[in-house]
Order: C-alpha cells, then structure tokens, then sequence
C-alpha cells in the first residue's frame, strides 16, 4: 500500500499544511466517506455541509474557500486550485491495471509484427502483420490491432478495443473497452433508382499523443485522407467521430456526442453531453457548445459558449428558456388585455352611437 505524508502531498500541489503535516494518507475518497488515512478536497462552498462530520485525515482546500472552523482530526492543506490538485494526488495513488507482461501465450502476433522494449499483451488478443507497437504499451485481453497499425509508446488498450488496418496512435494514448478506431466511414451512393452502393473508405484515422478514447466510443476511418484526433483530446463513451473529421488538440467531447463527416473543430473546444454537429462545416477554437445543442452551421467567433437547437448564443439561449416558460401566462395576459380592449371598444361605440343621435 502506498503511504505519503502530509506535508509530501503539500509540496507535490504546491499547497500549505494546517494540522499535523506527519499524518499519513494511504489513499483518496470522496469528502463524506474518508476515514483517518484517507485525503478528499473541498472546492465547491455547497459540501462545506459536510465539514462537521468530517473523519478525513486530510483534505484538501481551495484558498478562496473560507472554512467556517477547522476540524481537529483533519489535516488541512490549502491550495490555489483544488480540483487540479486532487487530480495530481489520484494520479500519485492510481494503480493502473495490471495487464499481462510480456505475450500471453494464448495470444496471436504475427511474426512481421515490431513491439518495443516491455510490451504486454493479454490473451485472445491478435496483432496483425507489419503492426509496430511502441514501447511499454499494454495491450489487455481481447484487443484487435489491424494489419499496418502503428502505436507510440507507453499506450494502453483496454479490454475489446479494435484498431483497424493502417490506423495510427501517438504515444500515451489510452482507448478504454470496446472502442473502435478505423471503422468504415458511412459512405453510400444512391443510383437512379435510390438503391444505395457503397462508396469504398480508403482513409485511415490519426490519434496525435495523449489523446483518451472511451468506451464504446467509434472514429470512422477517411473515405480519402485521414480522420485526425489531435494531441490531448479526451473523448467520452459513446462518441462518433464520421469520416473526414478533423479534431483540434485539447478538445473535449462528452457522452453520446456525434459529429458528422468532414466537419472540422478547433483547439480547446469543449463539447457537452448528446450534441449533434452537422456535416462539412467549421467550428472555431475555443467554442464551448451545451449539452444537447444542436450545431447546424459553422461558428466563426472563437472563444464562446452556445446553446440550444437551434444554437445560439450561450446567453441568447438562456433569455430564451426563460422567456418561452412565461408563455402560458404571457398569452393569458394578452387575450385578457384584448378582451378588455374590446369591451371599452364596444363601450366607446354605444357612446358614440348615443351622442350622434
């Protein structure tokens, strides 16, 4: 079990120790179940509720966040950024999964195949020929690497996953269970009669390094060229990228998110859950689209947030929401004003009639 001081984990985030700074922490938890050796954060104002009753050994704080009492049992360490952090600390106490070292005997790679220094691979697994894998890589049970693929160095491949012939991985590339890398693109061409032939994917697909793709997530190959992840993007379960996508470095994609063929997303994007993105369209860097937006046009300003279908500025969007909830009421109001209108309406005509005559 790994053990790490207080004041250890202090000077790893850059952070201050009030309390015992000796204290050992062997590992992380969330605020409200961490015992006496165990280390959780406190960012939010909303879960200071839980500060009382608090049993942490350790937690860590953002310096903005001003604490009502310090609780005697709990080590404090103060921090500039408490998300950021916490993350560093999961890293220091992650034990990565264990797969196999070295070939499992009851996998197949062909003797054409290059794999660097430490490789592992699991059983059931199947490295095509002139695949080369870089070093330390480890390939889980059950994983499909087509003929011509290249992968980078100290990349993991979780259980199920499939990269398909001549697809290309950069270095610390992590592909979780069941995520398909090189399927064909969704190309069809209707004849005369709408029966549709099928329009032949020659591409490949390009992940830049330190690019995490989740399960069950699906990268189309090119129907000519290449569809690329650039380096740093993080994908969510459940997303497809179609042929021709080009993915700008640093981007982000939630769960079930699709973007369609040829469409091309700039850096530092940031993508919530269920957006739908239109083919054959641009998307400036920086633009952060809500969940369930759906993008039909290109967006040339960068740096903004959008909302809705169909999108709109992030703002817009919301001034929106809230006025369609008044509605009912709004259209209560009017027909009562016109029904009123047309009383003093009728009235103003029965006196005009009167003084006439």
């Amino acid at each position: 079990m790994m053990e790490l001081q207080c004041k250890e984990i202090a000077a790893m985030v850059g952070g201050v120790c009030l309390g015992d700074e000796n204290r050992l922490i062997h590992s992380p938890a969330k605020i409200e179940d961490a015992g006496a050796h165990q280390i959780s954060f406190l960012a939010n104002p909303k879960y200071l509720v839980h500060l009382d009753q608090c049993l942490a050994g350790a937690l860590i704080v953002d310096h903005r966040l001003e604490l009502p009492f310090l609780p005697s049992q709990t080590t404090i360490i103060k921090v500039a950024d408490a998300y950021s952090s916490f993350s560093l600390i999961l890293q220091a106490f992650q034990s990565e999964p264990v797969y196999h070292d070295g070939v499992h005997p009851q996998s197949t790679v062909d003797p054409t195949a290059v794999l660097g220094e430490n490789v592992g691979i699991g059983p059931y697994s199947v490295v095509s020929l002139k695949v080369k894998i870089g070093a330390g890589c480890r390939i889980a049970s059950q994983v499909y690497i087509g003929s011509g693929v290249h992968i980078g160095e100290n990349c993991i491949l979780h259980p199920g996953v499939r990269v398909l012939d001549g697809c290309q991985i950069g270095d610390r590339c992590i592909l979780y269970a069941n995520a398909v890398i090189g399927s064909d693109g969704f190309g069809y061409a209707p004849d005369k009669d709408q029966v549709y032939a099928k329009i032949p994917q020659t591409g490949i697909v390009i992940l830049g390094n330190d690019v995490e793709v989740g399960a069950n997530a699906t990268i189309d190959r090119a129907t000519m060229g290449a569809t690329t992840v650039g380096d740093g993007c993080k994908i969510d379960n459940l997303v497809h990228l179609a042929h021709n996508v080009e993915l700008g470095a640093h981007s982000v994609i939630a769960a079930q998110t699709g973007i369609s063929g040829s469409t091309k997303v700039g850096e530092k994007c940031v993508f919530g859950g269920q957006v739908g993105v239109a083919g054959h369209i641009q998307i400036a860097p920086g633009s952060q689209i809500g969940g369930q937006t759906g993008v039909t046009h290109t967006i040339k300003d960068a740096n903004r947030k959008w909302n809705g279908t169909p999108i709109m500025p992030y703002m817009d969007n919301q001034r929106s929401n809230a006025l369609f909830r008044k509605l009912p009421q709004l259209e209560s109001d009017l027909l009562a004003e016109i029904q009123s209108l047309k009383e003093a309406y009728t009235t103003l005509a029965r006196e005009f009639e009167k003084a006439k005559a």
